[in-house]
């Protein structure tokens, strides 16, 4: 099965799982200015005596979606990119789905990086942000876009649904708990960020709302 994958989908699936693999074998410091940080500059700890500092750098819109904090937020967006990446690209062709791909991964990235430098200067502590998630938001809301009567198996909990109301109900729960804060250590409003430059890049390869073409 795996080897039947489309190539770009195969590829960002043994990417991410090679980076984790290398994660766990070098203890997972090596990765930290890999991670997406807030705006400025954070101390994490000390090597030959110096101080080391990590905080925001260009790359990590793009790096910090191949981390993972543990197995089994690695496995559900590789299930979520089997899934649904798979189809996308049988249909839009490597060139298209791997731009769409990187444009939600970027985007979400951005949203995150506003929301966590707010945090902290609200006052909470830097923390750095890792996963695919936003991305897998993105391949989520193209596949309900183009898929929307498709009937899909959730794992958790195991209830079959169309696709269409998969994007909605996922998309309003990721809403609620961003704006209540009432599940922590999760990126809501990275997912959220996926899914929103994912819809404006359909929408404008679509010549729709917001970007009609007259």
């Amino acid at each position: 099965m795996f080897d039947q994958l489309p190539p770009i989908t195969k590829a960002l699936m043994w990417s991410n799982v090679l980076v984790f693999g290398a994660d766990l074998l070098t203890g997972g410091g090596l990765f930290i200015p890999f991670m997406l940080w807030p705006w400025g500059e954070f101390p994490v700890g000390q090597m030959h005596g110096e101080l080391i500092s990590v905080g925001f750098l260009p790359w990590q819109l793009v790096s910090y979606g191949f981390l993972h904090a543990n197995f089994a937020h690695l496995f559900f967006n590789m299930f979520a990119l089997l899934m649904f990446g798979s189809a996308i690209e049988q249909v839009w062709g490597q060139r298209r789905y791997a731009l769409y791909y990187f444009v939600c991964l970027v985007g979400a990235g951005l949203i995150q990086l506003v929301v966590a430098t707010m945090a902290v200067e609200a006052g909470q502590r830097p923390y750095p942000t890792v996963g695919a998630s936003g991305a897998v938001f993105g391949l989520l809301l193209a596949f309900g876009m183009m898929f929307p009567n498709r009937q899909v198996m959730l794992l958790i909990p195991p209830i079959p649904m169309k696709a269409r109301t998969l994007v909605i109900a996922y998309g309003a729960l990721e809403l609620f708990l961003g704006v209540t804060s009432t599940q922590s250590g999760v990126a809501h409003f990275a997912h959220l960020g996926g899914m929103a430059f994912g819809f404006g890049l359909i929408q404008y390869w679509r010549g729709r709302w917001p970007f009609n073409r007259h």
